[in-house]
């Protein structure tokens, strides 16, 4: 049988919703700092070339950099107010400790 997760109290999930987009606030400034450091870095090195480039690393580094954050942002989140344990978890019910 399920166990219930702070997150059906609407008051506790509220609070914790509001921590994970205060993180992805935080990462999104953080992402566009990155962009910015990578492209400085790439005009540096090889100048002026096609823009097309620029726009594709841009993507690349803050489509990477935000996928990251939002998928640990939900493992914290998940950790962080006891979602993991309320699932009802059958497989580790049948296997003994010895095995």
């Amino acid at each position: 049988m399920p166990q219930h997760s702070q997150l059906d109290d609407p008051v506790y999930a509220s609070v914790a919703w509001a921590r994970y987009w205060q993180l992805m606030r935080w990462m999104g400034i953080f992402t566009a700092i990155c962009i910015t450091i990578t492209l400085s870095i790439l005009f540096y090195q090889h100048g002026l070339v096609s823009i097309h480039m620029y726009i594709a690393t841009a993507g690349g580094v803050g489509f990477a950099v935000m996928l990251m954050a939002a998928l640990m942002g939900l493992v914290f989140l998940s950790s962080a107010t006891g979602h993991d344990e309320s699932i009802d978890d059958p497989v580790t019910k049948s296997i003994s400790p010895d095995e």
